[in-house]
């Protein structure tokens, strides 16, 4: 089983001396760190036992300036080896360092008293009751408890035997979804460019894999992998990763990034959370506080906002809550957070990312927190449904709902094509994206109720255009859902479509008196002209009509087909269009091609005339241009 130890523990309570004594390796590799004799930033190591058993190894630093280093290698551990100096007992980051790794739901622990040799039985005896009665009510409360000296060696063949008991230990499911690895040190390694380490916490990945990084979305490519200083071909989850990468500069990649599968595609600065505060806490969680959020390897500062009416959480209390964050991260179900205050004091509490896709919440949205905790407490399939039914958008893409949930594209669909009440689109053979039922009727309402109201504000149009329909529903459509949108409204009958047009069934275009006479005198007037037709400003000026009115008349007599619309501003009468069209085809036929000025001749009409019924047949598929001439199509 892939295993990551890491330590935790009061500044200066033995915890590098502890890992140099079980691996016989040091992890203070700073010059500073050497020159003041205390932990600064990330150490690593790896632990090998007598069974045969490896495990990378994070050694964090103690002391409270440093909280943020050791938060970002505290989230991949499997096992803590907890740090509990015999002279000191338990101190302020004691506490501090349990309470983060019990929010982290750390379930594997070893409570070292280090620094035995320096106290009695007695005082022993004491501090293993200090560290019991700190355990109660966390992750580690059932957690052994070893006394060790890295000076006398007393106790660390019995803390080697224990951690090799629970690298033996039954290995539990493979976290789901894709590979990430959170990014805690990025460096340039001369003769290999850029190099990211980290713990990986799902999936795998092999040697000339293509990775993404994210946030930035940077791609990259594999070029080869270290685990515990030795190359491999392959690496994964619960392992402590070196990745050479090939195509990112060292200025695209930093502690905070997640290095992942290309199929994680999106980062958010939006999540609906389960937070809860430690019983220890110095204050309550206050709404709309600004805090400091610990997710991965990143840290950003963000807005708690609590929902459900609630103002506060207090010590020990817990509740739902938004987190908008001041800086894009990545982030699933089931991702487990700190939250320390605006300025890095101390630890305020903690959660889990339950919908990381969220959008705002208004006072009057319904059961918030209920269908927040369907989507937490599901199973992968159930989850993915609940997201769709959440999500603010009106569809949701197949990737998306795989990444949020944090589960493989092919389960998603699977569990989203046999779930009730979820629509995929387009089909169920090839789902790109999904929405629900709910949604649906809400969209096809708006629908038709906008193009009903078209038809009031515009009774002689033919309908509304399919893109003003677009514009006027209550969520942002992509064009591609827009599409099938249609469809289906138009297989349901609910509306017809006439090419780019959408109106209802019941829609017919009828002339009231004046305008059905209006309709006739310009019939009258564009046959009566033949070949040369006025244009619309001129049967304007001649009907005192204004434009509008004319164009919806036009409009009336063009799909009764009682006048021909030649050019935006230029309708024929119908027989004189039929007749222009005989012409063309009858000398093409004799001659092959036409050409404008043979037809002004034809026509007895001005080269404009000619020229805009030669354009006419063209987009009709009459004829074809070839340079300055026409020839037939067929």
């Amino acid at each position: 089983m892939p295993f990551v130890i890491g330590t935790a523990g009061h500044i200066d309570h033995g915890k590098t001396a502890l890992v140099r004594a079980l691996t016989g390796q040091d992890t203070d590799r700073l010059k500073e760190e050497k020159e003041r004799g205390i932990s600064i930033d990330l150490g690593f190591a790896h632990f090998a036992d007598s069974r045969g058993g490896c495990a990378g190894v994070v050694d964090v630093p103690g002391h409270e300036r440093f909280i943020r280093n050791m938060l970002a290698g505290a989230h991949g551990i499997d096992l803590v080896l907890f740090a509990v100096a015999a002279d000191d007992g338990v101190m302020p980051q004691t506490e501090e360092h349990l309470d983060i790794l019990h929010l982290l739901r750390v379930q594997r622990g070893i409570f070292v008293i280090t620094k035995a040799d320096l106290v009695d039985a007695a005082r022993l005896r004491a501090v293993r009751e200090e560290i019991e009665l700190l355990a109660l009510d966390t992750t580690l409360e059932s957690a052994p408890i070893v006394p060790t000296s890295t000076v006398t060696g007393e106790g660390l063949e019995a803390l080697r035997a224990e951690i090799a008991a629970q690298l033996a230990a039954p290995a539990g499911p493979p976290p789901p979804g894709y590979f990430r690895l959170p990014i805690d040190r990025a460096f340039v390694a001369r003769g290999h460019g850029v190099v990211v380490t980290g713990t990986a916490v799902a999936g795998a990945i092999a040697v000339g894999d293509p990775l993404r990084i994210l946030p930035g979305g940077a791609t990259a490519r594999v070029r080869g992998l270290e685990v515990h200083g030795e190359e491999v071909p392959q690496a994964g989850h619960g392992q402590r990763v070196a990745i050479n990468l090939g195509g990112v500069e060292h200025g695209d990649v930093r502690r905070g990034h997640v290095a992942c599968d290309p199929r994680i595609e999106r980062t958010t600065a939006r999540l609906d959370a389960w937070v809860e505060v430690r019983p220890g806490a110095r204050r309550a969680l206050r709404h709309h506080e600004r805090v400091r959020v610990h997710l991965g390897t990143a840290e950003v500062l963000g807005r708690l906002v609590l929902l459900g009416g609630v103002t506060g959480l207090g010590p020990g209390a817990g509740g739902w809550a938004q987190l908008v964050l001041g800086e894009a991260v990545v982030a699933l179900r089931g991702d487990r957070f700190i939250l320390r205050d605006e300025t890095a004091r101390w630890t305020l509490g903690g959660g889990e990312v339950v919908n990381p896709f969220a959008g705002r919440h208004g006072s009057a949205e319904h059961d918030v927190g209920g269908r927040l905790a369907v989507l937490r407490a599901a199973d992968a399939a159930t989850a993915a449904a609940a997201f769709v039914a959440l999500a603010p958008a009106f569809a949701s893409a197949l990737t998306t709902v795989a990444q949020a949930v944090n589960c493989r594209e092919e389960e998603a669909a699977a569990a989203l094509v046999t779930a009730p009440d979820v629509l995929p689109i387009p089909d169920a053979r090839a789902p790109d994206a999904f929405t629900t039922a709910a949604k649906w009727d809400r969209l096809r309402a708006a629908a038709l109720e906008a193009v009903a109201a078209a038809h009031h504000a515009a009774p002689l149009a033919a309908g509304v255009e399919m893109e003003s329909l677009r514009g006027r529903l209550p969520w942002d459509v992509p064009p591609r859902v827009f599409r099938w949108c249609v469809e289906r409204l138009v297989a349901e009958r609910a509306l017809v479509r006439d090419d780019s047009m959408l109106r209802l069934p019941a829609h017919r275009v009828t002339l009231a008196a004046d305008a059905r006479a209006l309709g006739e005198r310009i019939e009258r007037r564009l046959a009566d002209a033949g070949f040369t037709p006025p244009d619309v400003p001129r049967l304007e000026e001649e009907t005192g009509s204004d434009r509008a009115r004319l164009a919806a008349v036009l409009g009336v007599l063009e799909r009764e087909q009682r006048v021909v619309r030649v050019t935006p501003d230029l309708y024929f009468g119908r027989e004189a269009a039929d007749e222009a069209l005989r012409r063309v085809e009858r000398h093409c036929r004799a001659h092959g091609e036409i050409t404008a000025a043979v037809l002004r001749d034809l026509i007895g009409a001005s080269r404009k005339f000619a020229i805009a019924l030669l354009d006419w047949c063209d987009r009709t598929g009459v004829t074809v241009r070839v340079g300055d001439a026409r020839k037939l199509r067929r």
